[in-house]
């Protein structure tokens, strides 16, 4: 059996889409999903029952993805086992090679490659992530993906989710680079938000929760595999990237500043997320 954790609050526009891919054609009779509601003013529970009795839906009134995570956790038994934002679209075979990847030997820790959708993006953003994609360590795996899955080896590393915002982060460096993996042959799919704007939350969230990490396990940054003189090399030797520079710049810059102002008021941090990319 497989089982699928998916944290989700006020999802009701991504999670249809979610599950419908999910649990649509080809998918295995043996997978089993979770949807662990967690502050949800909206009808996100609703719909998600509405797909059966393949997906067992909690419900809390504490507005924490690691809290619905651990939750998720509880009820689910079957490895590999996936964590999933409900805004990600994930095929069944996408799920099979990832699987497969974690069941050769080795791997404790793997994720698909990521597949920006664009389709409502502006210039600026595209720009962003045109230079992010191209970054040696954004290629070298389970970053930004919105998706990870664990072998039950894996799973018995640590015990439960952290209170932390980057739980995506603490996995990648629990691991080492040899534990972990990008399956190159699976895709997830990640609607990139409309508007700089949008972008700039999530990029300060993500800067918030490595210095979150940091700060509080900074004995597992050696895991890191991040090379950010080469990442400046790969730039420059791409002339292609130049005029998009500068937006990545404000935007890196700017989301690193207001991260920092977030960490020194950690205790009233208010999850930030761009609802941009969940419309339509």
């Amino acid at each position: 059996m497989v089982s699928i954790v998916i944290p989700a609050h006020n999802e009701e526009t991504t999670i249809g889409r979610c599950l419908s891919r999910l649990l649509g054609e080809g998918s295995s009779e043996s997978l089993r999903v979770v949807v662990a509601c967690n502050g949800c003013s909206d009808r996100t529970a609703e719909f998600a029952r509405q797909f059966g009795d393949r997906v067992t839906v909690i419900e809390t009134d504490v507005a924490s993805k690691v809290y619905a995570m651990n939750l998720g956790d509880e009820a689910s038994q079957g490895f590999p086992r996936f964590y999933m934002d409900a805004d990600v679209v994930l095929s069944p075979n996408d799920i099979r090679e990832v699987e497969r990847t974690l069941q050769s030997g080795g791997v404790l820790a793997a994720a698909p490659r990521m597949q920006m959708d664009f389709s409502n993006a502006s210039w600026a953003v595209r720009a962003v992530y045109r230079v992010w994609m191209a970054l040696p360590y954004t290629r070298s795996g389970m970053m930004g993906v919105g998706v990870y899955a664990l072998s039950e080896e894996g799973r018995r590393r640590f015990g439960r989710f952290p209170d932390i915002i980057a739980d995506d982060g603490y996995i990648r460096v629990l691991f080492k680079p040899h534990e972990r993996a990008a399956v190159d042959a699976a895709r997830s799919i990640v609607k990139a938000p409309s508007t700089l704007a949008g972008l700039i939350k999530i990029k300060t969230r993500s800067r918030l929760g490595g210095f979150q990490l940091a700060k509080l396990y900074p004995e597992l940054l050696v895991n890191d595999d991040k090379k950010y003189g080469a990442a400046i090399w790969d730039i420059l030797k791409r002339p292609s990237l130049w005029p998009c520079v500068p937006v990545y710049l404000y935007v890196n810059l700017t989301a690193k500043r207001r991260a920092r102002k977030q960490l020194q008021q950690l205790d009233q941090y208010v999850w930030e997320r761009d609802d941009s990319s969940r419309a339509g």
